[in-house]
């Protein structure tokens, strides 16, 4: 007789691409170093005290290239940092006033910072389901969102979940595939319930010659049910570069319509539950929820009472704003950011991100967001050469401790090439978290629980200190990416 012993799935084998160059010092520093001892040694030959002169200079450009923080960030990015917020600063551009008594044209509340030169527009797919296009002007982008409820992973076989984990992998694969996809991201956000979705079910259905204790039962589980409930919602905005759309916005909405039926149902294969796109009107709604958290059950009853809110994206940003170095104040609430710096080590469970997405006592709002770059087939296959090489570079070169580790990433290096040879998909993500509070000095708890949080969840996160106004719009299902809103190209800023 003999007993099989089913293994639960592990994933992982994400790694960071490694640079080009030696150690720390990226492409552009080992350029500018063998330029530099080549100068110097020239100058040797005419003079001792030159070539010294000359090393001095070669010295002061290279040390800060080479010290790096513990997210891979020099001390030029460091210093970059700083100098754009004290200009943001002085400049008075980390204040925001809108409406009609500001000097905003229109006198309307229109998104702020990353969100202001963004447009709404509005199609209808093949099913005559209304969504949303958001238009980036700036960058000419374009960004449609879907919304889905997942299933979950309560009282759900293992042999699911590894289903639902291919199905979604597979749907990541996908997005490489698709004609001037620029990126991808995916926004939880959990709130505690409001109560209103429960009372407009049940207080309507109590007919007046009910039992007074019948009444009074339901009334009480309308009133008491919310306090221990949350709401979870999903989002997924896929932002698409279109060649030749500049000057035919429609014809965009039509290529987007044809696009949204296959997108929705790779999501509903995924575990991704019904899946649809959202409509203008309802993206507005989610952002001007998010700027003002205390309008939340005002939305969600006036959407029950009256099937919308009749809200434009011209009106869905906040009154007022102010950005701090460690906080992001707007409306009703006060919201701090963080950012990945480093994926869980090694191998990892389907429910790594479980404690982090789940709802946050305490907390007005919850946002986590994952922002996928799908790689095309060759830059994938570069790419993962590129590593394969240098893997098997340091595993040659390496003694003792250093050659354990180099051997595994070599191993890693060999698998992530066999699987993109098979047809899969490489992907770049990261992560963003973003929580609100009613007052800032309920920030202090919050950094305590983001601890514990990114703990369970083997994260390494740092806060967006000076820039925690654009790290809160990319926890927004709106479609910014980062790396299109960067002033140093980004393969300039990967050689630095």
């Amino acid at each position: 007789m003999s007993i099989d012993v089913v293994a639960r799935p592990t994933y992982g084998n994400w790694r960071r691409p490694r640079r080009a160059g030696l150690g720390a010092l990226g492409l552009t520093g080992t350029l500018v170093a063998f330029g530099g001892l080549v100068v110097v040694l020239m100058l040797s030959l005419i003079s001792l005290l030159t070539a010294l002169i000359a090393l001095i200079p070669l010295a002061l450009f290279l040390v800060p290239l080479a010290l790096r923080s513990q997210d891979g960030r020099n001390v030029y990015q460091l210093v970059a940092v700083r100098i754009g917020w004290f200009r943001r600063k002085a400049k008075g551009s980390h204040t925001y006033v809108s409406g009609p008594l500001s000097r905003r044209r229109e006198g309307r509340f229109r998104p702020p910072g990353l969100l202001t030169r963004v447009t709404m527009h509005e199609g209808k797919d093949a099913y005559d389901r209304p969504f949303g296009v958001l238009h980036h002007q700036g960058s000419n982008l374009y960004t449609i969102v879907l919304g889905c409820e997942p299933d979950g992973g309560s009282l759900v076989d293992p042999d699911q979940v590894d289903v639902w984990v291919a199905a979604w992998g597979a749907w990541l694969a996908r997005l490489s595939q698709e004609p001037g996809l620029r990126g991808a991201t995916v926004v939880v956000e959990t709130a505690p319930d409001a109560g209103t979705r429960l009372a407009n079910e049940v207080l309507p259905r109590i007919v007046p010659d009910a039992p007074a204790a019948a009444r009074a039962v339901m009334e009480e589980v309308v009133e008491s049910y919310p306090a221990a409930s949350s709401e979870m919602k999903t989002y997924i905005a896929l932002t698409y570069s279109i060649v030749g759309a500049k000057r035919d916005p429609e014809a965009v909405i039509t290529d987007l319509a044809i696009r949204i039926p296959g997108l929705l149902s790779g999501l509903e294969s995924a575990g991704g539950g019904a899946a649809q796109p959202l409509a203008a009107e309802h993206i507005a709604e989610i952002v001007r929820v998010a700027y003002d958290p205390a309008v939340a059950s005002d939305v969600l009853t006036v959407r029950a009472e009256h099937g919308g809110t009749g809200l434009e994206w011209e009106d869905a940003g906040p009154a007022a704003c102010v950005e701090t170095v460690r906080s992001y104040q707007h409306d009703s609430g006060v919201s701090r950011t963080w950012l990945l710096t480093h994926a869980p080590r090694g191998t990892v469970r389907s429910n790594v991100l479980h404690s982090l997405l789940e709802p946050a006592q305490g907390t007005l709002r919850k946002r986590v967001a994952l922002l996928y770059r799908p790689l095309d087939p060759a830059t994938s296959a570069r790419i993962v050469e590129s590593d394969r090489r240098a893997a098997h570079f340091m595993a040659s070169s390496g003694r003792g401790l250093v050659q354990a580790r180099a051997v595994s990433e070599m191993r890693a290096a060999e698998q992530t090439a066999a699987e993109e040879a098979a047809g899969a998909g490489l992907v770049e993500f990261s992560l963003v978290l973003t929580v609100t509070v009613d007052r800032e000095d309920e920030l202090a708890d919050t950094n305590a629980a983001v601890r514990n949080l990114q703990a369970s969840s083997r994260l390494s996160m740092r806060p967006a200190d000076r820039m925690q106004a654009a790290a809160f719009s990319l926890s927004l299902p709106t479609g910014i990416l980062p790396w299109e809103y960067t002033l140093i190209p980004r393969e300039l800023r990967e050689a630095l």
